[in-house]
């Protein structure tokens, strides 16, 4: 899998930091965070799709045996997998059934996957939640971890709640809250949300 860093610098940090002065305190504490993006949108959703509901052993596990049988995740690799045969990689027939859909209309040009790099962000959710499988969390987290997209901050993430709540000491953030802080973080919510992230996974 063709692994990358995401991409952003000193002005995403710089503007960040002047909008926010509790978050500048949080990055000042971090410096630099890094983290690994998969440019490859297809095998980023099948690593989506296995993923769902299980530990990260397992998924680590499941993905080691999805590389051992079709050596690189592409649709033309999956395209001749039968539901079961997918199933025997450690996962639920429903999550087979959804990477076998997925593949099918890659294959047959249903889905053009390359096309959402053109797409707003708008469009590429729509797009994304139209698939068995895909719902608004993992369409944001494949348009922040593979087209690394700049403003994605997660309503549906809970690591994004918890962060919010220890940064700004409030016991629950509401909707309207939450889009008060997409907005102040807005155009560069998605390197906000790893520092959200960041605080989140904090040893209380």
């Amino acid at each position: 899998m063709d692994l990358q860093i995401f991409q952003y610098g000193q002005e995403e940090i710089d503007f960040l930091k002047a909008r926010d002065e509790r978050l500048a305190k949080v990055i000042e504490r971090y410096g630099k965070i890094e983290r690994r993006v998969n440019p490859d949108l297809f095998s980023a959703l099948v690593d989506i799709i296995v993923g769902q509901q299980i530990s990260t052993k397992a998924h680590r596990t499941i993905r080691g045996r999805f590389l051992t049988e079709f050596g690189a995740i592409t649709p033309e690799r999956m395209a001749h997998s039968s539901v079961e045969q997918i199933q025997k990689m450690g996962i639920s027939f429903r999550k087979a059934g959804n990477i076998k859909k997925l593949t099918d209309k890659v294959v047959n040009r249903e889905l053009d996957l390359e096309q959402l790099h053109h797409s707003s962000d708008e469009e590429v959710l729509k797009a994304l939640t139209g698939l068995d499988g895909i719902g608004i969390w993992s369409a944001e987290m494949l348009m922040l971890f593979s087209m690394q997209r700049p403003n994605i901050l997660s309503y549906g993430d809970l690591g994004i709640h918890r962060g919010l709540q220890r940064i700004y000491e409030v016991p629950k953030v509401s909707k309207q809250e939450f889009m008060q802080y997409h907005e102040r973080y807005t155009p560069y919510a998605s390197v906000a949300s790893f520092y959200l992230w960041a605080v989140a996974s904090e040893q209380s």
